[in-house]
């Protein structure tokens, strides 16, 4: 297999997982929760970027453990990539928006955005401080 295929596979089989286990997540969290808000969308995206905050770290210059490329391309581009999800979070909002909830839809860009800048830096924190040292 080329190199491009071997890359392709990799990113793939990572976006399949990652896009199921985004539709189990999502799902069961927003049956635990109101309905008026995306929790669902909200929950991944925010695990999401703690999870690639952290992974990142991992496969930088200093990263020990994922410095292979399959590795990354598996978990960071595909798993993650697949987990996480922009295109639901805007449909969201927009449908929040025509649904005339302006005050949801204001608070649903405003905690996604800054949630998941908290959780990436975060996630690269923990990983930089417990296990790169």
């Amino acid at each position: 297999m080329t190199s491009t295929l071997t890359a392709l596979f990799w990113v793939g089989l990572g976006s399949a997982m990652g896009g199921m286990g985004r539709y189990g997540v999502s799902m069961w969290i927003q049956r635990q929760f109101s309905h008026d808000f995306p929790w669902g969308t909200w929950t991944v995206n925010v695990l999401g970027s703690l999870i690639i905050g952290f992974l990142s770290m991992l496969s930088g210059n200093d990263g020990h453990w994922m410095s292979h490329p399959h590795a990354q391309r598996f978990f960071i581009v595909g798993l993650l990539g697949g987990f996480t999800t922009f295109s639901s979070f805007s449909l969201q909002t927009l449908q929040l928006l025509q649904q005339g909830q302006m005050g949801l839809a204001c608070f649903n860009v405003f905690l996604s955005v800054m949630a998941c800048m908290l959780s990436v830096w975060f996630g690269a924190s923990l990983a930089t401080k417990f296990v790169l040292r």
